[in-house]
């Protein structure tokens, strides 16, 4: 288990050296040029130079390269070149809202697809099955604006139970900052739900026909010991890569469902950045999307080994 971790974080090295190398040059692809405008309407020839030279935009791409990889090592993303922060301050005031945000999106999809697939798969052919379909087509075919909406007009405008927009820490009000995401959080989940939900039924279905699930009936065991330990584990191996891949495209931020709900998160802040030239902005967050959605296929391969005895060989 060791040697297999080990294997594992060492190939997250030159997987992350490609990526920074991938989103350093990328960004340079972008229209525009940040110096004229941060240098204002006016744009003064020696403010505009003064900026080049502060921010090294007029040095080469591969040394602006090096001098970024090394603040980066550091812990320095740089600054904003729009607000003048810290861009490690500013993605540490927004990570944790679309953390917030993407883990109860998950849980909500976990609750719902997974076991709506296992019921699909066992009641096969029967009413079950059918409206756990009816529910997945639905889910993917659902526009998250709409769905935002609606939800909206339901619960805050006619019944007035939730907020229509806004966001609230945890560490101020637990429940305001449940309410005040609770919807978005189902927006997003409905859809992941009803992935999760068909991944499940077909694995479901294609391990209820296998050998060791007969021998488990012919021994005698109950149908829910049988489901429940002995197939839906097995099951759950290429449920647990959708998961995490999934996961990891909520942290990386739902850009348009917090656009509709006010949420303060990484989508708010990636859009703001690329429409206003922040480079290293724009380098900074990307670059803590890459490396979450790498962590998380890490954990997802300790999973599987974790979930199945057989890959511990």
């Amino acid at each position: 288990m060791l040697n297999f971790l080990g294997q594992r974080i060492l190939q997250l090295i030159p997987t992350l050296f490609f990526v920074s190398v991938l989103i350093f040059s990328l960004q340079h692809l972008l229209p525009g040029d940040p110096a004229l405008v941060m240098a204002g309407e006016e744009r003064d020839p020696e403010v505009i130079a003064q900026i080049r030279a502060q921010y090294r935009l007029d040095q080469p791409i591969p040394i602006q390269y090096v001098y970024w990889v090394k603040g980066v090592l550091s812990g320095d993303f740089g600054e904003s070149l729009r607000i003048k922060v810290p861009v490690l301050s500013l993605i540490a005031q927004k990570l944790p809202v679309t953390i917030q945000l993407g883990s109860m999106a998950i849980v909500i999809a976990i609750l719902i697809g997974i076991p709506a697939g296992i019921v699909s798969a066992v009641k096969k052919g029967t009413a079950w099955d059918y409206g756990a379909n009816l529910f997945a087509l639905w889910g993917i075919s659902t526009p998250n604006f709409w769905l935002g909406i609606m939800l909206i007009f339901l619960f805050s405008i006619e019944l007035g139970w939730l907020p229509a927009s806004g966001y609230v820490p945890l560490s101020e009000n637990w429940r305001a900052s449940l309410a005040s995401t609770i919807m978005p959080a189902f927006v997003l989940g409905n859809a992941i739900a009803a992935i999760l939900m068909r991944h499940t039924r077909s694995a479901m279905l294609q391990v209820l026909e296998s050998d060791y699930v007969r021998t488990a009936r012919a021994k005698g065991l109950s149908e829910r010991s049988v489901i429940l330990k002995h197939a839906m584990r097995n099951a759950l191996t290429p449920v647990i890569t959708l998961g995490a891949l999934e996961l990891g495209t909520l942290l990386s931020g739902a850009v348009l469902t917090e656009q509709i709900f006010s949420i303060p998160g990484f989508g708010k802040l990636i859009v703001d950045a690329v429409f206003n030239r922040d480079y290293a902005v724009v380098q900074g967050v990307v670059l803590t999307t890459a490396t979450i959605y790498i962590t998380l296929n890490l954990v997802a391969d300790i999973a599987y080994v974790l979930v199945n005895p057989r890959l511990r060989a």
